[in-house]
């Protein structure tokens, strides 16, 4: 039987660049792959000057976004608001929300799905959609 895991290095975790951003490399580091979480996903993820979420809503599922470094420029449902170093904000479930880098730096963000996401396409809606 295989010890389960608790803790996570971030270094330790296969990068991706996921569906519907541009400019950004995200590691799951709390999913099911990597301590068997099932109510709840933790990312972190580095987001290109200029770059990031397109907009896009995901249907049952509540997100948070926590910015570790750099600045970011967040709307949801019409309200807009630049995010720095320590600020966070939320996403309601089935909402349109982007997020986009504005500091000359790379952004470094956590965010959190409730429940996971795990970038499943059934899990996301674009306003084409």
């Amino acid at each position: 039987m295989a010890q389960k895991r608790y803790f996570v290095r971030l270094q330790d975790v296969p990068a991706y660049h996921p569906a519907n951003h541009v400019g950004t490399l995200n590691r799951r580091l709390i999913g099911r792959e990597t301590v068997g979480a099932q109510q709840l996903e933790v990312l972190h993820g580095t987001v290109e000057k200029g770059k990031g979420a397109l907009p896009h809503a995901h249907p049952g599922i509540e997100q948070v976004c926590y910015m570790l470094e750099g600045r970011a420029m967040a709307e949801v449902d019409g309200q807009r608001c630049e995010l720095g170093a320590g600020d966070c904000c939320f996403f309601s479930a089935g909402v349109m929300h982007v997020i986009t880098v504005v500091s000359d730096e790379p952004a470094k963000i956590l965010v959190i799905y409730s429940p996971p996401y795990e970038e499943s396409p059934d899990r996301v809606i674009r306003p084409s959609q």
